[in-house]
């Protein structure tokens, strides 16, 4: 096997191993030494697919501590992307309304499943656009809904900057807290989706 094909092969070696040992952001990964034994490849490929990983933004070596995942959001790939993929109106429409479709399921999710605590807790946070519907989304105890919309929103982020109200939160907090799916999609709609899409020109 060429030196190319074992360093690719042992970047997603380490990948499946990160997945399988369910480490999360600010976990630290096994030394070099230790990856390149259990993986049975030498240090050198070891290296090369750990700075492919950090490249990445997947995780970050801190001298002297040694190499620790880095949380989802800070991926340098979306941005690597971003830069590339959202060029014409057509992507921007269709990330958009991806986006939107997205965040009403996790609405209508919220409103079931949201806690009297959780809702407390919703009101008495300062909120953007982007903080409120992370709680929303994460309302949803759907952990692949969270990682597709973190993928959008960090997306998003580069072509739109959306600020709302305080009254939208404040009536938000109101249809939650009375489990209203309908008021929250009507607010939804109101706030978010119609100004968007009418100043993006989509």
């Amino acid at each position: 096997m060429t030196t190319s094909k074992v360093y690719i092969e042992t970047f997603w070696q380490i990948h499946r191993m990160i997945e399988e040992a369910g480490l999360q952001p600010g976990d630290r990964l096994p030394s070099e030494r230790e990856l390149a034994d259990r993986l049975g490849v030498g240090r050198s490929s070891v290296r090369e697919a750990l700075r492919a990983l950090e490249l990445l933004g997947l995780i970050e070596t801190r001298r002297g501590e040694g190499t620790f995942m880095k949380p989802f959001g800070d991926h340098q790939l979306i941005q690597l992307l971003g830069s590339f993929i959202l060029q014409g109106n057509r992507e921007k429409r269709d990330l958009i309304e991806t986006k939107v479709l997205i965040e009403q399921i996790c609405l209508q999710l919220a409103c079931e499943r949201l806690t009297d605590e959780k809702i407390e807790r919703i009101k008495r946070e300062e909120h953007t656009y982007h903080s409120f519907f992370r709680r929303i989304v994460e309302a949803t105890d759907n952990y692949l809904l969270l990682r597709i919309w973190l993928v959008l929103t960090d997306f998003f982020k580069h072509i739109y900057t959306l600020t709302l109200p305080s009254e939208f939160y404040e009536q938000m907090w109101v249809a939650l807290q009375k489990r209203s799916c309908e008021e929250a999609i009507a607010m939804y709609e109101q706030y978010v989706n119609n100004p968007m899409t009418k100043v993006m020109g989509l």
